[in-house]
């Protein structure tokens, strides 16, 4: 099966912190608290049934920018996401932190 990315534009409600999120079809976490929703297989396809809270666990830098670490407090699946500009940095910096305790 090929990867595909399908657009949907979406606003949603962040399951952990409460914020509300306006989407522009490329939104997939909450830009406040980093946490999402595991309802993809291929992005964008809503195909996956779990509905778990993808829980941010550490913050990579690479040449192209910051990716975000998650893992499905439901079932254990681990997805790599692209930060956004519009994401909180202090919350990047503090999940590090606090996996190097």
């Amino acid at each position: 099966m090929s990867k595909k990315f399908t657009r949907v534009i979406e606003d949603f409600e962040c399951g952990n912190c409460g914020a509300t999120v306006k989407g522009n079809g490329y939104t997939n976490h909450c830009p406040n608290c980093l946490y999402s929703k595991h309802v993809d297989i291929n992005p964008g396809d809503r195909a996956c049934n779990c509905h778990g809270l993808m829980k941010p666990t550490s913050v990579e830098q690479t040449r192209y920018g910051f990716v975000i670490i998650q893992e499905c407090q439901k079932c254990g699946h681990i997805r790599r996401q692209k930060s956004s500009p519009d994401d909180n940095f202090e919350t990047m910096l503090k999940i590090n932190k606090n996996r190097i305790k």
